[in-house]
């Protein structure tokens, strides 16, 4: 385990019961910050999540001239500058952790009249810029990393950026998203075609924002010469956050849990969908909608889990959560087959490889294939695991030490500060047993 980093102590508790609201989606808060500055007039964000990844996005557009204040916790009021009004910043910008924050700034600065670098820390500098770098490149843009296309990015300025048609070699919702953010600038129209549909956070709040846009899944469209319009933005409860007590109520006997107000994005929800073909008892209740975004109440109830074949078509909406998954696998009779999820092995770590060896040390028969793994449920035990700085990895072992037959430490849990502040206190509260920073 890491040395001198943070760690938790976790291990069977109680059945879980009651409600709560997990932290407001990450992928949101990064997205209300960044179309709120571009845009003329005042945005007010509320559910706002007080993670580290986002407050570093916010502490960007400050260091470019952003006025944003923070009346309570959870909300944020961002006097937008205009399209064109960032200024030239003072000291490189430090995205953190956030590779959101990182790969969609590309995008906001590479039509910028003005030179910037962005920096972030020793996990987001290992993350490869270069399916970024080769779109931005195209439009116009004058970017320069680190061999390998790694972090830094020097972005240099005053560069006319044209529109493209870009068919994404890879389907990832932030090459997208860097994409769409530099057609704001750029001449003409801006074309993203996926080879499998992703995320449509920012397709949805720059309509939410007033910027003409047409998308379907997979499929992107607008065009350059318009105005973002300053609105309200209601950051609905994060999906992958609410993910590890979806996978806990339902592997633990006896738990019922409501989590309210959940982000329901068709694009987000695939573990949902796979839980449901486990066998899970989950409940969609009050379907909503607010500022674009679907919005559920969701009640899970333990219930047996079987083991499945993942579907394909799946895999692109639960690419955040297959760490939760590998636990639910873990916890379910028979065998769970996961493949098309290579993307999982360029995140905060390469989650495939550690959530293997993580499982293996808790004596889960696990094999790890290039996309993917095979997973044979059984007895889960006690052992010493490191989530390697990654906060999905943390929270997933603290997940699977509720069936393990002793206690699990997991180490180097510092990071799960930057998407789910505050997961051990909620989890206590629910019955979970876990302790520590």
């Amino acid at each position: 385990m890491s040395a001198g980093v943070a760690s938790w102590t976790a291990g069977p508790g109680s059945a879980l019961q009651g409600e709560l609201k997990v932290p407001g989606d990450k992928s949101v808060s990064h997205r209300a910050i960044m179309l709120g500055a571009l845009a003329e007039g005042t945005t007010r964000v509320t559910g706002f999540l007080e993670g580290e990844d986002t407050r570093a996005t916010a502490r960007v557009f400050e260091a470019l001239g952003v006025g944003i204040e923070t009346p309570s916790p959870s909300e944020r009021i961002v006097h937008g500058v205009g399209l064109h009004g960032l200024r030239a910043p003072v000291a490189a910008l430090d995205c953190g952790n956030a590779g959101t924050g990182m790969r969609l700034l590309a995008g906001v600065l590479a039509g910028q009249g003005f030179d910037s670098v962005l920096v972030g820390d020793a996990s987001l500098s290992r993350r490869p810029m270069r399916r970024i770098i080769e779109p931005l490149t195209a439009m116009g843009a004058s970017i320069d990393a680190e061999a390998g296309g790694l972090p830094p990015l020097r972005i240099h300025g005053k560069k006319s950026l044209q529109g493209i048609d870009y068919s994404t070699p890879v389907a990832s919702a932030q090459v997208k998203s860097a994409v769409l953010l530099a057609g704001l600038h750029a001449r003409g129209d801006t074309v993203v075609r996926e080879p499998h549909p992703t995320r449509d956070y920012t397709e949805r709040m720059l309509a939410a924002f007033g910027w003409p846009i047409e998308f379907s899944p997979g499929f992107a469209r607008l065009a350059g010469g318009h105005v973002l319009r300053a609105t309200r933005v209601e950051v609905p409860a994060d999906f992958s956050s609410a993910a590890f007590f979806l996978v806990a109520a339902s592997i633990v006997p006896g738990s019922e849990v409501r989590l309210r107000a959940v982000g329901m994005n068709p694009r987000r929800t695939g573990l949902l969908a796979a839980l449901r073909l486990m066998g899970a008892d989950i409940v969609e209740e009050a379907p909503r909608e607010d500022g674009g975004e679907p919005v559920a109440d969701l009640v899970v109830r333990h219930a047996p889990l079987h083991g499945i074949d993942v579907p394909a078509a799946l895999v692109p909406d639960m690419i955040d959560e297959f760490p939760a998954l590998f636990v639910a696998a873990a916890a379910a009779k028979g065998r769970t087959r996961v493949s098309g999820a290579g993307e999982l092995r360029v995140k905060e770590s390469d989650r495939i490889a550690t959530m293997a060896a993580g499982l293996r040390a808790l004596g889960v028969a696990i094999q790890e294939t290039p996309d993917g793994a095979v997973i044979d449920g059984g007895p889960i035990g006690g052992g010493s695991v490191d989530s390697h700085g990654d906060h999905r990895i943390a929270m997933s072992f603290a997940v699977a030490a509720q069936r393990a037959g002793d206690r699990v430490e997991i180490g180097d849990v510092a990071n799960v500060a930057t998407s789910f502040p505050g997961f051990v206190q909620l989890a206590r509260g629910l019955g979970m047993g876990v302790e520590g920073a």
